[in-house]
């Protein structure tokens, strides 16, 4: 199991290779006595380690660049290739320009790896963008610079400096691959006629060693063992929306870190610390299990900083969609850029999704513990909500949340600003550019008070030193309640210069 109890070593390295439209690879290769299945218990004989794989992406205009990823290699320098990816792994990229997950933990011999490889399977590719109009578009078109129909892909990812794989010296190597740099999308027709996009590929990436980096990053599985007394625990790696109701598919294993802060959601009830691992332990084993934290150095380990659990698990027991919501009007909202993951553990991208929320709803926020209600969802808020598909149909999908549960989840809004506060209490008013990665446009605001052309942000005691009129700016943190009868429209957690956002 991968426990990272070393320091890294800083280094950075850089690479281009030839493709891949959005991943962000994220490989940390760790040799580990008795942990990556060497031949002996002695460390001083042992001839494996460990290599852990996470994806990432930085920011694009894709609404879902969904393809399969068939393979995932690693070249030792005496040849020897590596599979560190067990089964062909649907994967959504654009769900990654703010996080990275892990993917994949496999045992592979110690030495020196100079290359990765990686295939991409695009036969069955869900590839959609936002037309002008601020509606979801698939791409029909997706050649490779020379006008060819892309399928079937392999990157190769040459470093600029061999990476050794020894007893107490782990790599933390990060391949960013930029969906907006990487592929040139082309939007023609019109609102009368229709529109149609196709995207050209010409891929860049980065490779960047021991790097901590400020995403948040998520690992998902079932669970293996609970250490209450350590506050740790253990899961088996089951990336994405894949079934995870026992350990014989598994992805390798990791090694969990919480703290007194840690917030756990199982089952739709919010704890706080030693608490929460407690609720966990008495969970059975392979019981579904996400957390989200942080990657640090010195020494190397992952830090939950929540924890989602049982029933509170897309995938899970229950039906579950993820989205924004763009309307609201009595209990009923209106979701776009919606993902609906069946209990069954498929996931389908469909950009609306009518959601009914009902008393009997409860309701989480995310990194925060104590009692919320359905009146605090409002428009703008980034939701994922847990219970029964009522409609099918993919043209109306329908969703209630009746004796369900609802996560608030931090939201970003995106803009210009127009005022700074004169004095404390004073609000931040932006010009919005975008809500979620969205066109502020499709926003129905009716029933609240805000306003996309002058949105007034509560950035308490924010630091704004730097920050001046017209400046590009986001906000991360959560929409004002829905009945909210104040005056401020967003309570930021985060506020960040637009040119600096990761």
């Amino acid at each position: 199991m991968i426990k990272f109890p070393y320091p890294g070593e800083p280094a950075r390295k850089r690479g281009l290779a030839g493709w891949l439209a959005g991943l962000v690879g994220l490989l940390l290769i760790a040799s580990l006595a008795g942990c990556g299945g060497g031949s002996s218990t002695d460390s001083q004989t042992t001839t494996t380690g460990t290599a852990v794989v996470g994806l990432t992406d930085a920011p694009g205009d894709f609404l879902t660049y969904t393809v399969d990823v068939l393979s995932i290699k690693l070249v030792h320098a005496n040849g020897t290739v590596v599979e560190t990816l067990p089964l062909k792994t649907r994967v959504d990229f654009a769900q990654y320009t703010d996080m990275t997950e892990f993917l994949t933990a496999a045992t592979v011999p110690l030495g020196t790896y100079k290359q990765a490889i990686v295939t991409l399977d695009y036969s069955n590719a869900d590839i959609e963008v936002e037309d002008p109009d601020g509606n979801a578009l698939k791409v029909s078109d997706i050649k490779d610079t020379q006008g060819n129909p892309v399928t079937t892909m392999q990157m190769q990812v040459q470093l600029d400096k061999n990476v050794p794989v020894a007893i107490g010296l782990p790599r933390y190597i990060m391949f960013d691959f930029n969906l907006e740099q990487s592929n040139q999308v082309n939007i023609t027709g019109d609102s009368t006629n229709g529109y149609s996009a196709a995207i050209t590929v010409e891929p860049v990436l980065i490779a960047t060693v021991d790097k901590q980096s400020p995403k948040q990053h998520r690992l998902r599985g079932p669970l293996k063992s609970v250490d209450v007394a350590a506050g740790t625990y253990d899961l088996y790696i089951r990336p994405y929306f894949r079934r995870m109701l026992n350990a014989a598919d598994v992805y390798g294993e990791f090694h969990v870190y919480t703290s007194s802060t840690t917030v756990f959601e199982i089952d739709g009830i919010t704890y706080t610390g030693s608490a929460g691992l407690s609720v966990l332990a008495n969970e059975s084993q392979y019981t579904a299990v996400v957390a989200i934290g942080k990657l640090l150095l010195n020494p190397l380990r992952f830090e939950a900083d929540e924890v989602h659990a049982g029933t509170s698990v897309p995938g899970g027991t229950m039906d579950a969609v993820k989205g924004s919501v763009i309307a609201r009007s009595g209990d009923v909202v209106t979701l776009r850029g919606a993902t609906l993951i069946r209990n069954d553990g498929t996931a389908v991208f469909n950009d609306n999704v009518t959601l009914t929320l009902d008393n009997s709803t409860t309701v989480t926020k995310e990194l925060a513990a104590g009692t919320h209600t359905i009146d605090e969802i409002s428009v703008g808020q980034r939701i994922t909500a847990f219970g029964t598909v009522t409609n099918s149909d993919t043209s109306h999908l329908q969703f209630s949340a009746a004796n369900g549960y609802v996560r608030m989840e931090l939201s970003q809004v995106r803009g210009h600003v127009t005022t700074l506060p004169a004095m404390a209490g004073d609000y931040l008013v932006m010009n919005l550019t975008a809500i979620n990665g969205r066109n502020p446009a499709i926003y129905d605001f009716t029933n609240t008070q805000a306003s996309a052309s002058s949105y007034d942000i509560n950035v308490g005691s924010l630091d704004l030193s730097g920050i001046a009129a017209s400046d590009d700016v986001a906000a991360r943190g959560f929409p004002t309640p829905f009945t909210n009868t104040g005056t401020d429209d967003f309570t930021a957690q985060t506020l960040i210069q637009y040119k600096t956002i990761p």
